[in-house]
């Protein structure tokens, strides 16, 4: 009797609010208001089920696109960022009640352990902020980020069917922004420089788009030996989603995401091979020689561009001519900011200047005959390096965090890798570290890590291999047969 009243005060309720929804919208003609009712179902479901809201909410991320309002001063992601905050403070919620939901192995683990100590130096970097009020709405991002995409995982990801339910709710969405967009740039004759109007509101830029579908793709190619034996239909649609991503890929005419895939192809390589641990002290040990060679004496000066013959050009083959040449504009203006983000951190080299900091400081730091025609910076964008970008707004400590955390992925990626039997997750495994890779390269020459759509595809990895860390471990110390290969 109770649950029937209850029942029906519900549907009451709803009806009410559905009814006062087109109410309001009829008067206002404000589309927002379209959105209460699908709010209220959404909260209602993490009522019932946060698990499927959750499935939901990740759905959403390719497809959510940015709006701008009080003057472009502010910006909004819908609808995926108002999901992150709920989730964010529900489990903020569970936590403060109870702190062991968090499981000690997941504490234990050498990757949350990084991410735990960079996550408590980037406090300390907002707590001795230039900009304070930007560095705290980092600080709030990061947070929502974290809990979202590396710590709700561990109770998502517990059977191969959950992987092979993530790799398709984020594969769908982002296979219809893919086409969506390669209509959009067909009908702009492919230009190279219509490529930007192409993204149709998708991604923030092309930059945003090539990464994200780029570190998506080491998936594709990891599915592509899991679908023997499920028939030639299967085969050939793999076969098809995979030339559309390379399609996608090339005409996004990012430089960055071709490296980033041919390096992730290496570190797949070399995790067969346990050959892995050498890259990056490798990597690391190139840009410090490179340094040593460039600093001293100012030999950097050396290649300074000519104002005059350094622009922006019209097609990709001209593009990359440049690149080679040193008279393109967008690796130009790196240089300059990359100078201007090591001279600055002269001044600040602990705690740097504070996340979301450099913008503000930045250009009495800079080099002039490095200038480009986009050196007056109009759309605020910093470092394009995430080394650097580290290093300026939060010091030495985040950079070198973010260095070791780096190594410690792909070296944990080929543990993993060797001590499992069962090919399934030996395979994921290695499709987790090449996706991270792609993400490196990209992030190499820009700073994407804390953009919603790229930091679910660095943490959710991230978080897979922790849970794939104690599979295996588990799997090795048990005297049961092992699970079998499921193929996706």
């Amino acid at each position: 009797m109770v649950a029937a009243i209850k029942n029906n005060l519900f549907n009451i309720g709803a009806f009410m609010l559905l009814f006062a929804t087109i109410i309001l919208f009829a008067y206002t003609g404000n589309y927002f208001i379209l959105v209460v009712p699908f709010a209220f179902l959404y909260a209602v479901l993490l009522g019932v089920n946060w698990k499927m809201a959750w499935w939901i909410f990740l759905f959403s991320i390719p497809a959510s696109v940015q709006l701008a309002f009080s003057g472009d001063t502010m910006a909004i992601t819908l609808p995926d960022e108002p999901m992150m905050w709920v989730f964010l403070l529900l489990f903020a919620l569970v936590w403060a009640r109870n702190p062991d939901t968090l499981p000690k192995w997941w504490w234990r683990d050498s990757l949350v352990l990084i991410v735990v100590l960079q996550f408590i130096w980037t406090i300390v970097a907002v707590i001795f902020s230039k900009m304070l009020f930007f560095s705290m709405k980092f600080l709030l991002a990061k947070s929502w980020l974290l809990v979202c995409f590396f710590i709700l995982p561990i109770w998502i990801f517990r059977e191969k069917k959950d992987y092979i339910k993530g790799f398709f709710v984020l594969l769908i969405p982002m296979l219809i922004t893919v086409i969506v967009i390669l209509i959009h740039h067909y009908y702009l004759n492919f230009k190279f420089d219509k490529v930007q109007k192409a993204m149709s509101g998708l991604y923030y830029n092309h930059v945003d788009y090539s990464t994200v579908i780029s570190m998506f793709f080491p998936l594709l190619l990891i599915a592509w030996p899991l679908t023997k034996g499920k028939g030639i239909f299967v085969r050939l649609l793999l076969l098809l989603i995979i030339l559309t991503f390379m399609a996608g890929i090339f005409f996004s005419f990012a430089r960055a995401a071709i490296v980033g895939i041919v390096f992730a192809l290496v570190v797949g390589i070399f995790i067969r091979m346990k050959l892995v641990n050498i890259i990056m002290p490798l990597f690391y040990g190139l840009i410090i020689a490179l340094m040593c060679y460039l600093v001293p004496n100012n030999k950097y000066l050396e290649f300074r561009p000519d104002y005059n013959n350094t622009y922006m050009h019209k097609n990709f083959t001209d593009h990359l001519i440049a690149t080679f040449k040193g008279k393109d504009m967008s690796s130009m203006e790196r240089l300059y900011r990359w100078i201007a983000a090591v001279r600055m951190s002269q001044d600040r080299p602990v705690t740097g200047y504070g996340p979301r900091a450099f913008y503000y400081y930045y250009k009495p730091y800079a080099v002039t005959s490095f200038q480009t025609y986009v050196s007056r910076n109009n759309e605020h964008s910093t470092t394009h390096n995430y080394f650097l970008y580290m290093l300026v707004e939060q010091g030495w400590p985040a950079m070198l965090l973010y260095a070791l955390l780096i190594y410690a992925i792909f070296a944990k990626a080929q543990r993993i890798y060797h001590r499992f039997k069962d090919r399934f997750y030996r395979i994921v495994t290695i499709g987790l570290a090449m996706t991270i890779a792609v993400g490196f390269i990209n992030n190499f020459f820009s700073e994407l890590i804390e953009t919603h759509k790229v930091a679910a595809l660095f943490y959710i990895p991230l978080a897979m291999l922790v849970l794939l860390d104690k599979k295996s471990r588990e799997q090795a110390l048990s005297p049961l047969p092992l699970e079998g290969a499921q193929t996706i």
